[in-house]
């Protein structure tokens, strides 16, 4: 029997990574790695194992500390092991983005209750890196071009699996959120997006008042 887990597996296992790139801008495919994919394989088996609906919440794309890593999106090795319970031989270090993900994730009811209703996702599933850095799909014109048949195929191969059309979620400020509303406004994927602040930028630039983003992204999850 088919599952949830299964079409996720079988999604980062086929990917075709976005012909054309700018150069010197190289992609980031953990999935790839074998030790990667059986970490994926492990944790979606572990949360996705039925065909229960779910929202889609999608980030930006993968950095090279977080899914970069382990394979899941807003997921640190620390988050991987100290929350959802899979043991791995990854360096044990954090992300800023996932910290705060899986403290909202923690005040939501835990793991088990927030992917049995969610599954984070992201616009460019494959991340992009230049000069060793990170790269956003949206930080050089030429790149967000380039990627853009390859972000409309990923996002259509996730609307063939039991996911909510017409509510989803958006996180990355304003210009993640205003290029992916463009691309629902021309293709019709969902009824409504809910953007929400970035965690890194949240992290960095207003943690004294993280316990504010933390309910508005709580008062999103309970919209949806």
């Amino acid at each position: 029997m088919n599952s949830f887990a299964n079409d996720i597996i079988h999604f980062y296992k086929s990917i075709q990574p976005p012909a054309k790139l700018p150069k010197a801008v190289g992609v980031l495919y953990p999935q790839q790695d074998k030790g990667v994919i059986k970490i994926v394989e492990q944790f979606y088996k572990k949360f996705y194992s039925d065909n229960h609906q779910r929202t889609l919440i999608f980030g930006i794309n993968p950095g090279r500390f977080g899914a970069g890593v382990t394979g899941i999106n807003f997921t640190g090795p620390k988050q991987l092991k100290e929350n959802c319970g899979i043991e791995h031989s990854l360096k044990m270090h954090s992300e800023l983005s996932a910290e705060f993900i899986y403290e909202a994730i923690e005040k939501y009811g835990g793991v088990k209750k927030f992917y049995n209703d969610f599954f984070i996702t992201a616009v460019s599933p494959l991340g992009y890196i230049k000069d060793g850095i990170n790269l956003n799909y949206y930080d050089d014109k030429k790149l967000q071009e380039a990627v853009t048949p390859f972000v409309v195929d990923c996002v259509e191969k996730q609307l063939k699996w039991n996911v909510n059309r017409a509510k989803c979620i958006c996180i990355g400020g304003e210009k993640n959120y205003k290029y992916f509303l463009k691309l629902n406004e021309k293709y019709n994927w969902f009824g409504q997006i809910f953007p929400l602040p970035h965690p890194r930028f949240i992290m960095q630039y207003r943690r004294k008042t993280k316990e504010n983003y933390l309910s508005e992204y709580l008062d999103t999850f309970d919209k949806v």
